[in-house]
């Protein structure tokens, strides 16, 4: 595939886009929310259309022909042996966070969470009544962000039930070593703790020295006191279809989460167009896949080269998701996420994911659109 897949620039104004309707009639570049400027694989359109044709669109399970790529891909990919039946398919994976929340953790019992993450992470606890509990990544002498194991290991309450991860993390843009996620199950092995783990992020993995490891995957214990969080939406740009899957092997974990889900989240059975998306993506998707990572390189180095060079402006190297986590230290400017939106850049304010003073700006767009943004934020800080 050619570059000019993601360096082509559709019209995405005036189509409901989220993303793009939020600054309708304005001069401002969307940047913000988790959601790619770039058409789906050819396939999925494909296979979406022969859907469509069928012309009946009635309840649906997930096909078996799924289930069963969905195995293939997790073997293939991260060496991760997972069976169909521990399958629970979802529209979504915000919902996924709050039902783990309120099946694991008892109302008033505590929930860790690593700290900047993305903002469902921090609202889930205290929307289901229970207590929230942040281990806050700190800077190490590599120029990488690690989490404060230590403090967590001397201010952990005795009523934590839960540990909510992110990985590759959003929004810095980590993806944890295999020493770092035997550290996490020697920790939740001692205090007794079920993991959350959300991969969303999974298959987008810029860093080539880095590997994406499934926490469920490294000891039997991980396998049996876990959920991993999992979808085709961000890698494959299917935000919009509303297909997700937990992988739960732990069949009164299972349980749990079914009763907790029953009544409240939707039944995976109004998913048809997204199971025809994600079959099609997992089948077929993998040389989009790998030319989208090649352009998404190329962006992160473009991104680090020029922002690193504007006063005030600094980015670590990030190894994986398509989401830059930007620090501000500009004179004057308490809210920068409000200062490049008034100079013609729609950021996320980074207060939103616990770091008030960045912003996270995706850069899963064309060269030239990203090329424009630059220039209108060196522009905005020479202005200081």
């Amino acid at each position: 595939m050619t570059s000019d897949l993601f360096n082509t620039e559709h019209e995405r104004r005036g189509t409901s886009s989220l993303k793009w309707d939020k600054y309708k009639d304005q001069d401002i570049l969307p940047m913000w929310v988790a959601d790619m400027d770039f058409q789906s694989p050819p396939e999925v359109i494909e296979a979406m259309q022969a859907r469509v044709a069928h012309g009946i669109f009635g309840y649906t399970n997930a096909p078996e022909s799924l289930e069963e790529v969905v195995v293939e891909r997790a073997a293939n990919l991260y060496d991760w042996p997972i069976q169909q039946e521990w399958l629970e398919w979802l529209p979504g994976l915000v919902c996924a966070l709050n039902i783990c929340v309120r099946a694991y953790a008892a109302e008033q019992e505590f929930v860790i969470s690593p700290c900047p993450v993305y903002y469902p992470f921090l609202t889930a606890p205290g929307l289901g009544n229970r207590q929230m509990m942040q281990i806050f990544w700190r800077e190490d002498g590599d120029n990488n962000w690690v989490m404060d194991w230590d403090w967590l290991e001397e201010n952990i309450h005795p009523d934590t039930r839960l540990f909510m991860l992110c990985n590759p993390q959003n929004p810095n843009g980590r993806v944890l070593t295999l020493q770092e996620l035997e550290k996490l199950e020697d920790f939740c092995r001692r205090h007794n703790l079920i993991v959350c783990s959300d991969e969303v992020h999974c298959d987008l993995i810029l860093d080539r020295n880095a590997q994406h490891i499934p926490y469920a995957s490294i000891s039997d214990f991980a396998r049996d006191n876990s959920i991993t969080l999992m979808s085709p939406s961000k890698t494959f740009n299917l935000a919009g279809l509303g297909c997700a899957y937990a992988v739960i092997p732990n069949p009164e974990l299972k349980a749990k989460f079914q009763r907790t889900r029953s009544g409240i989240v939707p039944s995976a059975d109004s998913m048809i167009m997204g199971y025809a998306a994600a079959e099609a993506a997992y089948r077929q998707g993998e040389p989009w896949r790998q030319s989208l990572l090649e352009h998404l390189r190329s962006n992160h180095d473009l991104l680090m080269e020029r922002i690193n060079n504007i006063p005030g402006l600094s980015m670590r190297p990030h190894q994986a998701t398509y989401l830059a986590w930007i620090h501000c230290d500009l004179p004057g400017i308490t809210k920068p996420q409000r200062f490049f939106e008034e100079n013609g850049i729609g950021l996320s304010p980074g207060a939103q994911f616990g770091g008030p003073d960045y912003v996270r700006l995706n850069f899963g767009c064309t060269r030239q659109t990203l090329e424009t943004a630059l220039q209108r934020m060196e522009q905005a800080v020479a202005t200081l």
